[in-house]
């Protein structure tokens, strides 16, 4: 404690005990009303009164400080920590007594209150002198005002900056700066009992800490960072009277600007000057802090760092989605508001999951490869990634920098293309047959088997055949449904495992029209998985293939459930808290559930990972050795593309496309294939770092399913001896034409699939019926010709024709007129109007 601090209260302190409030109000009313105007004894009374009513004082409450967001430099928390960003409503860093240079102090008294450690709060000189200067003023002065009076009014603004409406903090503001009679008996009253309940030495160093020193600065150690680049321990004497030079009038002698150069130093040079007539420095000190210049050399003014738009360039976006989430961490308070207000009051270090060494890669990737802007169409990527079994966020990059000021430039955004609209303003995108997967999973959910096969040939649906138990899915279907097959993939029958290998959405939708819609989004939910506007999964149909717009960071957490073994965990970006008194608080909880079995999630792992190793993600397979499962995804005309893949340690999510507009990533240079680029790129760190392991194999049980293999035997059957085969089979039966055949007439002559095909129950098996016309054409060669036609006549076939093949010199002359060649061959099953070519060896062909 100063020495000083201990000497007598002063004047005021002296009569304290004798005057009551009312007695002293009305001293202050005498002397501080102008005298040319007369004051009424109503008007002096309710002066009074207003100042009775006040407390007795105010709490030098807690100062809003600075946020600081650190992340991981690796996967390894021994690797340390980085800072990447500094959030706060005011930028103010709360130091101690000991933290801040004697001259800062000395200067602030000499400048602003050289009486400070003899009065009681009120200065009745000052008073006395502002008495007098309101006679030919006209006004109440603020000359009368004492550091502790001050200190009261910036308590009374630092508050009104943090009411919840412009409204309200502009009121509050304006009540604060008031120069009325009445403020100053508030500020009077209120300083008496701040000098009452605090030392001399707190009261100045909560001025310190709470002064404005220009713009959004607060508090004596931002300003020297802001300003000088220093701490506040270690200002120099013309440094710290610069400073405090700025208190009284902000905007006008801030350093900010050389505009305020010379306001600063005619005001600094006064405090200089006071500093020594008090004896705080001597002449010597005092001539060589003159002797220096308020200008360029002498301000080494600091970028600012406030916001995620001043973030580390790597991590903005994530930084931003760090600040959406403070209502979400409970450590901070019970309730949202309050975390809300305690974050605002700040102080808080934030341990976030980011990986900066995988993040800084991520980045780079991204925009290597994805510039801000393009003039073929309205482009944007993001890659974001999460650690399988925590749900900890480990990347979270974009290719269009972070800006949410009031004036972005070409190719920034405020918008995160990451998250949901409420974590970031993005309504997310369309996720193409990345969404497959979640029918996949409701597949086998079933009991269902990947060895299935199902129908690949419809390209036109009923949707009323789709069942949607939903109440909110907008169901029952109804009307054509038309889709199509990227690249002519497909076939007549396909697996479900060669379906979901190669992408196949004629396949899928056979899937999904054997499953509850309902169901499907129920599995995808139940992975975390939802639509990034806040609206209900759709449940219509052509969902299956990727309708729903939803955010990257979901699909990502989604992929990364199946990987952990079928367990889902919410995604998470707060590992610790450590508050403004160095006590360490909770991150975000880590959040995971069971979402299916760890039997089906290894069954749907399967088919996914060789989705990489030869299927339509094979432009993504790193080739490390680190197994990794994924899927493709793409809207049909091309305007959105994804590739979404995890290995048991990482997931990543990479979209590339429209971020308005439908133009087709195949009309911008690379196309669909920057998306892989980006994936490997990220991946390839990732398994640097973590590793990774192999995926379970999948049971037998989940391999042939409920799979039924389709009977030989129903060839040959009559239509409804078939229909109650195929239909007590758990098949579905329909005939599919009539056709000529060599059995009889109404018989089953073909199917849709081979005998011996494992189907999938459901499934809709198509046969043809005879209507007979087919016999066996006999077999005439090495008969004489007319023989031969008489034989084929016999048997009812007279569409007959002769070629000659003419006999070599050397060759049997008794081979004239023999049938060396019939066609159709003898055998075959050919209708009577049928066509037939003999071939006669001839000694001479005319």
């Amino acid at each position: 404690m100063s020495a000083q601090n201990q000497k007598a209260s002063g004047v005021i302190g002296a009569i304290g005990g004798m005057l009551g409030l009312s007695a002293l109000a009305g001293v202050l009313v005498t002397v501080m009303v102008t005298p040319a105007l007369a004051v009424s004894s109503m008007a002096a009374s309710n002066t009074i009164g207003i100042f009775e009513g006040l407390p007795e004082y105010i709490k030098i409450n807690e100062q809003t400080q600075r946020n600081v967001l650190y992340a991981q430099e690796t996967d390894d928390p021994a690797d340390g920590y980085r800072q990447i960003a500094i959030v706060f409503a005011e930028d103010r860093e709360e130091v101690a007594w000991d933290e801040v240079s004697q001259f800062v102090k000395d200067a602030t008294v000499a400048g602003e209150d050289r009486r400070f450690y003899d009065h009681g709060g009120v200065d009745l000189q000052g008073i006395v002198r502002a008495a007098i200067g309101n006679v030919t003023s006209g006004g109440v002065q603020s000359g009368a005002s004492t550091l502790t009076m001050q200190l009261v009014k910036n308590i009374f603004v630092n508050e009104s900056l943090k009411a919840e409406t412009e409204e309200d903090r502009d009121r509050l503001y304006a009540e604060a700066q008031e120069q009325s009679l009445e403020r100053k008996l508030k500020e009077a009253k209120l300083a008496i009992g701040l000098e009452k309940e605090y030392t001399k030495d707190e009261i100045l160093l909560a001025y310190l800490n709470l002064a404005n020193f220009g713009g959004n600065t607060y508090g004596i150690q931002a300003a020297a960072q802001q300003y000088f680049g220093v701490d506040a321990i270690d200002l120099t004497i013309a440094q710290a009277a610069s400073l405090i030079a700025i208190v009284q009038y902000p905007n006008e002698r801030s350093l900010e600007t050389p505009d305020n150069y010379a306001s600063n130093q005619e005001r600094r040079d006064y405090i200089i000057r006071t500093m020594a007539s008090e004896g705080y420095i001597t002449e010597a000190e005092r001539d060589e802090a003159l002797a220096i210049a308020v200008d360029e050399e002498f301000v080494n003014l600091s970028e600012r760092q406030s916001g995620c738009i001043a973030a580390n360039r790597n991590a903005q976006q994530f930084c931003d989605y760090v600040v959406k989430n403070i209502k979400n961490l409970e450590s901070l308070g019970a309730t949202e508001e309050e975390r809300l207000d305690n974050w605002r009051l700040g102080g808080y270090e934030i341990y976030t999951t980011l990986n900066f060494k995988l993040q800084a890669a991520a980045q780079k990737k991204v925009r290597e490869n994805v510039p801000t802007r393009s003039t073929i169409l309205n482009i944007g990527s993001v890659a974001t990634s999460v650690e399988v079994g925590t749900g900890r966020i480990l990347t979270m990059a974009q290719n269009r920098p972070f800006n949410d000021s009031q004036t972005p430039k070409q190719g920034q955004t405020a918008v995160n293309y990451a998250t949901d609209r409420d974590y970031g303003g993005s309504s997310g995108f369309q996720v193409g047959s990345t969404y497959k997967i979640f029918a996949l999973v409701e597949w086998l959910k079933q009991g269902r088997g990947l060895n299935e096969v199902v129908d690949a040939s419809r390209f036109e649906l009923n949707q009323a055949a789709f069942l949607d138990t939903c109440d909110d899915g907008g169901g029952p279907w109804g009307g054509p449904w038309k889709f199509k097959n990227s690249g002519g993939a497909g076939g007549a029958a396909m697996s479900v495992f060669n379906a979901t290998v190669n992408s196949v959405n004629s396949a899928y939708a056979s899937i999904a029209e054997q499953l509850d819609q309902c169901q499907i989004r129920a599995a995808a939910e139940s992975l975390g998985v939802h639509r990034a506007d806040g609206d209900p999964l759709e449940t219509n149909p052509s969902a299956v293939l990727g309708t729903n717009n939803i955010a990257p960071l979901t699909m990502a957490a989604a992929f990364a459930g199946i990987a952990n073994g079928g367990v889902f965990c919410e995604p998470i970006a707060v590992d610790r808290i450590v508050d403004r008194d160095g006590v360490e608080l909770d991150g975000q909880t880590q959040d995971c559930r069971r979402a299916m079995t760890a039997e089906v999630a290894a069954a749907a792992a399967a088919p996914m990972a060789a989705v990489i190793t030869g299927g339509t993600a094979t432009s993504s397979n790193i080739g490390d050795g680190v197994p990794i499962i994924g899927k493709t995804g793409s809207t049909d005309s091309f305007n959105q593309t994804w590739m979404v893949g995890s290995t048991r340690k990482v997931a990543t999510a990479v979209w590339v496309g429209n971020v308005k507009g439908q133009v087709s990533m195949l009309n911008y240079p690379g196309g669909s294939g920057i998306r892989h680029i980006i994936f490997r790129g990220i991946m390839a760190e990732a398994n640097r770092q973590y590793g990774g392991g192999g995926f379970p194999a999948p049971p037998s049980s989940l391999l042939a399913g409920s799979g039924v293999k389709l009977p030989a035997d129903v060839i040959g059957m009559t239509q409804e001896q078939a229909k109650a085969l195929l239909e007590g089979l758990g098949l579905r039966f329909e005939v599919g034409g009539q056709v000529d055949s060599a059995l009889e007439a109404g018989r089953v002559a073909g199917m849709s699939f081979s005998a011996g095909t494992l189907l999938a129950r459901g499934t809709t098996v198509k046969v043809t019926i005879s209507r007979g016309n087919l016999v066996e054409l006999p077999n005439v060669v090495g008969q004489l010709y007319d023989d031969a036609v008489t034989a084929l006549n016999a048997a009812g076939f007279t569409n007959i024709s002769e070629s000659c093949a003419e006999i070599p010199l050397d060759g049997d002359p008794g081979q004239d007129g023999i049938v060396t060649a019939q066609n159709p061959a003898g055998g075959a099953k050919v209708k009577y109007e049928r066509s037939i070519t003999l071939t006669v060896s001839r000694v001479v062909c005319s």
